[in-house]
Order: structure tokens, then sequence, then C-alpha cells
């Protein structure tokens, strides 16, 4: 299940009492656990089954406490209870070798039998979750995963924790800033995004501060609050360009430098947003809304401050102009790349030119 269904699940009451957290993303994993959490009246109590024998742990659930009717338990590093080295090799083969790791194949065996008798037959007033996050579900970690989640199959309650993609991210920032009463500005929201490669965890930590600053948060003073986004200057760039804002565009320009940024990545920025633009204009889209879903059923993915900053940028230029636009960012990209004085004042014939 993902994240949201099982947080559903709390707020109705209807907690498993065994359940397994499986992934490394650690935002909403927090967000669970802070869930159980105030749901349960009881002390919580927490196990590393990399020191605690993961039998002794089942052997603790199945105790009643004398100090409380109900018990909500975390266990972390549950893939300490895994088979380790051949007899691991062996498990995941689906083979029995007589020259596997007798210790490790026999108490890990012995662990999952424990456990399955455990979930056919769970303690009453006892939550026990176990917490496998070492690896991902993509790439070279899959693998890996599966094998957690074969291991631990006994248990049917598997909660995912999968990481964001850039559109999730930048949904969950806007709930994340409405929570906290922060008033961001959507160029300025998807640049913290990029910046921090969707890591909600970072993201939401970093509103928490922006929410300190007590004013709303725009694109071109993010850079000054947030140091891991300095790059969202080459996005306060593109807007100033797309609004044919010379000035604007001058100022972020000479922001880049200052900074030391890599000058070709703004004009890819610049020609990306030039190119969806110029579609848009060609496909006779009306409003950011149109943009969006024109690009959606293309299969790129686009938000909505994206489909506003390419409407804007249709709606500044005509075809024309737009054509003249690409031809004037693909004589700077190849001045960029010849010899020349100054990629400065590359980019400052660039921006004369094109808001003429």
């Amino acid at each position: 299940m993902t994240p949201a269904q099982f947080l559903g699940r709390v707020k109705r009451g209807e907690i498993p009492p065994v359940c397994l957290f499986l992934g490394q993303e650690g935002y909403n994993r927090t967000r669970c656990r802070q869930a159980l959490i105030a749901a349960s009246p009881s002390p919580i109590e927490r196990f590393d089954a990399a020191e605690t024998n993961f039998a002794a742990i089942l052997d603790d659930a199945r105790a009643m406490s004398l100090f409380s009717a109900e018990r909500l338990m975390f266990v972390g590093n549950a893939e300490a209870a895994m088979p380790r080295g051949r007899a691991a090799a062996a498990a995941a083969a689906e083979e029995v070798s007589d020259d596997s790791d007798e210790g490790s194949g026999a108490v890990a065996a012995k662990n999952a039998d424990l456990l399955t008798a455990y979930v056919k037959d769970p303690t009453p007033g006892v939550t026990l979750v176990v917490e496998a996050s070492r690896w991902d579900f993509e790439g070279e970690d899959k693998p890996k995963n599966e094998r957690v989640r074969k291991f631990f199959a006994a248990i049917t309650e598997v909660v995912e924790f999968r990481c964001f993609d850039a559109a999730a991210a930048r949904s969950e920032l806007d709930r994340i800033a409405k929570t906290l009463k922060l008033q961001i500005e959507p160029a300025a929201a998807e640049a913290l995004v990029e910046a921090l490669a969707a890591d909600v965890n970072r993201i939401s930590v970093e509103l928490e501060k922006l929410a300190l600053y007590g004013k709303p948060i725009t694109a071109a003073e993010l850079p000054l609050l947030v140091p891991d986004a300095r790059e969202s200057t080459i996005l306060v760039l593109v807007n100033a360009l797309g609004r044919r804002d010379r000035s604007g565009a001058l100022g972020a320009l000479d922001a880049l430098v200052r900074e030391g940024e890599y000058l070709p990545l703004a004009l890819s920025f610049l020609a990306t947003q030039f190119r969806m633009a110029l579609v848009a204009k060609e496909s006779n889209l009306k409003g950011a809304g149109q943009v969006q879903g024109h690009f959606q059923r293309m299969g790129v993915n686009m938000w909505g401050s994206r489909a506003d900053q390419v409407w804007l940028t249709a709606s500044k230029f005509t075809k024309a102009q737009m054509e003249r636009g690409l031809k004037l960012i693909f004589e700077a990209d190849r001045d960029l790349r010849s010899a020349r004085p100054d990629d400065r004042i590359v980019m400052e014939n660039f921006v004369m030119k094109l808001c003429a």
C-alpha cells in the first residue's frame, strides 16, 4: 500500500497488528511513524535487529505488559534478520545447499518461521512495525529489495516508501507550504524542487526555515535564503526573458556571473522553454491549462507553474519572434563554444537582441 493509504487507515483506527515499512524514502516513513505514535496511548518501544536477536524481539512481542494494555514496537534494520553470505545466495536461488553458511541460514530460517507463526496469531494490543529501509526499489537495489519482501512475505501489510518524482514532490511542497501558511511563488517552488532533487525530506526542512522569514518567497529571493537553490537564479533569467523584461534579465545575468554559474546551462533552459512555447503557439493552445494537458498527452511531465511559464512566453512573443529567438539562442550557443572574450558579453548581447 502507499503511505497515503496507510495514513488513511491509521486515521480511521484500522491499524494492522503487524506491518512492514519497505524502502528508503524517509519523509513519508517519518509521517507514518508519527501518525502511529499519535494514535497510540502507550509508550514507544524501539529495537534494532542488528543489535538484538530477531527471535528475542518476537519473544518480547509475545509477552504481555504489566503496565499497559497496548504496545507499539518499532524494529529497525530488519534486514539483519535475513540470511547472509552463501546462505543468502542459496535463498535467492531458491536452493538448499549443504555448503551454505549453516549458522546464518539456520538462524534466518528460524526467524522466518517465528515471524510466520507470530503473524498468524499476533499478541492482542501489540502493534509491531518492521522497518527495512536499506535498499531502494530501482536500479541495483531492486533484487535486494525483492529478497527483503520475499523473506518477510508472512507480513501482508506492506507500506512501500518510494522516492518522489518531480511532479509528486512539487505537489507535496504545495501541501506543506499550505500547512505552514507559507506563500511561495510558483517559480520559486519549482526552483526549490529542482535544486533539492525532489528530496521531500530536505524540501520540508527548507520550507520550515522559509516560514520563519515572515514574507512571501519569490524566485529572486530564494537563492539568498536557500544556499542549495542558487540555480533558481537561472529560472529568474529564463522567466525575465520570457516576459521580454530586459532590465530583469540583465539583473539575473549579473547575479549568475557573480555566483560563478555556468551560463550555457541558462541558455539550455531557455531553449527548452522557447521550443515548448513555439509548440503551444503552433497548436493554438489557449491558457496554461491547455498547455499542461497538451504536453502531458505527449508524455512530457509538466506541472502547473511550468505550464504558466510556457504560456507566458507564448503570449509575449509572436511565432516569428520565437523562431527568431531560437535562432539567436543557436548563435549564442555557437559563440559560447567558440573563441570569445567573455561568456558574459555573449549573453548580454543575446539579451539585448532578444528583448529589442
